[in-house]
Parts: structure tokens; C-alpha cells; sequence
């Protein structure tokens, strides 16, 4: 049975309350990126080698967590429905950046970094919602609206950070809080819940944990390929953060402002993809058609951006990789027809583990790759190398997405 679509007047508030969580969880952990190092490290009182090492595990344990609980808290959704489980987390976040903003240790604040994982596992439940209230063909134009909120925040915390970071090192915790507390009262008291009762399933350990959570791949076909594509997709993404910086220094010996300014720019391409093209180019050519424009485009832009032998060159590419961004709407809109109403939120959790696998192990793989590249395999290794390899990951995926053949019929509901 699907879910009957909500008059289109109720779904605008609701939509717009989901846009703003994603955008929150992306933008409040941009907030504190600037001050976050200084903050471990004065704790640590200025042992600065220490810091480095807590700020990695720091990175590590939140990507962790997102992996244990995403399908926890999308099977929470299924059950419960989407609207408590969202706004748990608003809440939970908003607690969370409190105890932040007053850790008096290192462990305190490693505390707070555990429960901002947990909190923030709640991108799955988001596109759930999404999936709940949008017909599946104007999905992948919301998935799309979803990753716009998430571009946004990744431009705009860091930059709300640093200011408020002026003013103290504790005060971007602060204010991560209040917008946190603000997102969750506009949600209880305006947004309505989107799964009906009778789309929703029982809650069980067995399915809602990561192994258990993949099972459901393998139940439909075609459903494990795509799969597949996300993953090698968010393991090719962690480039970008990974050795994005350290490369440009490296080879155009950019400074951090430049560096600083070329991310912004892939951020605001992003946006701009997401926001104003692809609602039109799925209308146009499908799901499908989305997610091999992503791949081919996002290899071309790897790929660019390994050879390219000036920074000015390296720039051009960047409007070649923004098409990328069709990618993940595509196969997000594939999988969501593919699952009944009643198991949105289980799918939704499994791919935000599928996420987190990939933050988890590709940052070691891609530093580890640049640093052999350009001190042991110099001799025989371009040092475009750790791009190539991304280049390499989205070839991969291409073919995968190609052996993904499409269902004839949605999977029919459980009971």
C-alpha cells in the first residue's frame, strides 16, 4: 500500500522544516570546525601534537557512530513515524552543543562528539520524510533540494564560526544550540507527521543495524548495485576533504585563503546544480539518466583536476565536476520506488551507513595515497594521483549503475 500524497499546501511547511534540518546538521558542524582544533588543543593545555591526534579520533568517532545508529534511527522512523525521530534530533543536538560549550575536559567534549554522531544520523529519516510526502517522480528533484541544504551549510557554517569564533571559542557552540533549539520548536509545533499509521512496521535489532540493514539490498533487485554506486561515490567524494587542500599547496602552492575560496566555489556550484538543475534535467531524462550524467561527469571532473598542470586549470574543472551532483538524486530517486512506504526509513539508514563506511576509511586512503605519491612512488606516480584514483572510483560505479537494471514494479508492502 503507498502512502496517499498530502495536499500540496500541507506538504510546503513540512518540506521546508526537513530542508532546514539537514541544512542545521551540516551547517552546525561547520560552525564549530573553526574553533574545534583550538579548543581541543587548550584543553589538552597547547600540546598541539596531542590535539592533532584527539582531532582526527574526534572525526573518526562521529563518522563511526553515524554508521551504528543511521539505521537504528531510520528503523525508529518506520516505526514511530518521521516527526518525533527529527525532533529528537533538533533537540538532542541542540542539548548536545550545550554540553559542548561547556565541556570543562577533553573527555566532556568527547562525550559531545559521540552524541552529535548519534544526533546527526538523522539524514536518513530527512529523505524518508521526503520520500513519504513527494510522488516518486518529483523525488530525485527533492533528494536534490536535500543536498542543496546540505551545500549550503557547508558554505555558510565555517563562515559563521569564524565570526563568532572571534568573540570566544565556546561561542559557536552556543549559537549552534540556539538555531538547534529554534529548528525544533518551529518543528513541534508547526510540521506534521508524513507516515500514516498504517505504513508503518515493526521495530527490530535484527534489521535496524548496519549488517541486518544491508540485508534489504540484497532482498530486491538491482537494489545492492546501486548501492554500490552510493558507496564508491562518497568514497571518491572524500578527495575533497581528504587531500583537497594538500594537494593544491603541494603543486600550485595555494595559500589558505585560496584554498578557503576554491571550496567555497565547488560548494556554491554545488547549490546551484542542485537547486536549478536537476528538477528540470530528471524531467527531461529520468532517474537514470541523472545518475550516469552524475558518474560520467564527476569522473570527468576528477580526472581534470589531477592533470590539470596550472591552478587556473585546476579552477575550470570545477564547473565540470559540479554536474556530479546529479548523481546522488538519481540513485536515491531509483532505490525510493523501489521500497514500499513502511521501510523508507530502513533504506534511508542503510545508505547513511554506506556514508559513513566511506568517511570512515576514505580520508586513510587518499592521504595515505598523496603522501606515497610524492615521496615514495615519486619517481613513477603523477601527483594528480589520489584524483585519478577518484576518477577511477566513478568509472567503477558507472559500470555498476549500468548492471542495476530497473524493477518493472514497486516491491509490494510488508506486513
Amino acid at each position: 500500500m503507498s502512502t496517499p500524497t498530502p495536499p500540496r499546501a500541507a506538504r510546503r511547511p513540512a518540506v521546508a522544516f526537513v530542508f532546514v534540518v539537514v541544512l542545521l546538521d551540516m551547517m552546525t558542524v561547520g560552525i564549530t570546525a573553526p574553533v574545534l582544533p583550538g579548543l581541543i588543543t587548550g584543553l589538552l593545555h597547547g600540546n598541539a601534537a596531542k590535539a592533532a591526534g584527539y582531532f582526527g579520533g574526534f572525526a573518526a568517532i562521529w563518522a563511526v557512530m553515524q554508521f551504528f545508529f543511521a539505521p537504528i534511527i531510520g528503523s525508529l522512523s518506520d516505526r514511530f513515524g518521521r516527526r518525533p525521530v527529527l525532533l529528537a534530533s533538533m533537540f538532542g543536538l541542540a542539548a548536545d552543543y550545550v554540553v559542548m560549550a561547556l565541556a570543562p575536559t577533553i573527555g566532556w567534549l568527547l562525550i559531545g562528539r559521540i552524541i552529535s554522531g548519534i544526533t546527526s544520523s538523522t539524514g536518513s529519516t530527512a529523505n524518508a520524510y521526503i520520500a513519504d510526502v513527494t510522488p516518486p517522480e518529483e523525488r530525485a528533484a527533492r533528494f536534490g533540494l536535500m543536498g542543496a541544504a546540505f551545500g549550503i551549510g557547508f558554505i555558510a557554517g565555517p563562515a559563521i564560526g569564524g565570526l563568532l569564533g572571534q568573540f570566544g571559542p565556546r561561542l559557536p557552540f552556543w549559537g549552534a544550540a540556539a538555531v538547534c533549539f529554534a529548528n525544533g520548536l518551529y518543528g513541534l509545533f508547526v510540521v506534521p507527521e508524513s507516515l500514516t499509521r498504517e505504513n508503518r512496521s515493526p521495530f527490530s535489532f535484527k534489521v535496524a543495524n548496519p549488517v541486518g540493514s544491508f540485508d534489504l539490498y540484497r532482498s530486491v533487485q538491482g537494489l545492492l548495485m546501486l548501492a554500490g554506486v552510493i558507496f564508491l561515490y562518497y568514497l571518491a567524494h572524500q578527495v575533497l576533504q581528504s587531500s583537497w587542500a594538500l594537494y593544491d599547496t603541494y603543486r600550485y602552492h595555494w595559500s589558505a585563503g585560496m584554498i578557503g575560496v576554491s571550496l567555497a566555489v565547488v560548494g556554491v556550484a554545488s547549490v546551484v546544480v542542485q537547486m536549478f538543475v536537476i528538477r528540470r534535467f530528471v524531467e527531461r531524462f529520468g532517474e537514470r539518466g541523472a545518475l550516469y550524467t552524475g558518474l560520467i561527469f564527476g569522473a570527468a571532473g576528477f580526472f581534470i583536476f589531477g592533470l590539470a598542470p596550472s591552478g587556473l586549470l585546476f579552477l575550470a574543472g570545477i564547473p565540470v565536476f559540479s554536474l556530479m551532483n546529479l548523481l546522488s538524486p538519481g540513485a536515491q530517486g531509483l532505490m525510493s520506488r523501489r521500497i514500499p512506504a513502511n521501510q523508507q526509513g530502513r533504506l534511508q539508514g542503510a545508505n547513511s551507513s554506506v556514508m559513513a563506511i566511506a568517511s570512515v576509511f576514505g580520508p586513510v586512503l587518499f592521504t595515505q595515497v598523496f603522501a606515497h605519491t610524492i615521496t615514495g612512488w615519486s619517481a613513477v606516480a603523477p601527483v594528480g594521483l589520489p584524483f585519478f584514483l577518484a576518477g577511477g572510483l566513478m568509472l567503477l560505479a558507472l559500470l555498476l549503475a549500468l548492471s542495476s537494471r530497473p524493477a518493472a514494479t514497486p516491491v509490494a508492502q510488508a506486513g
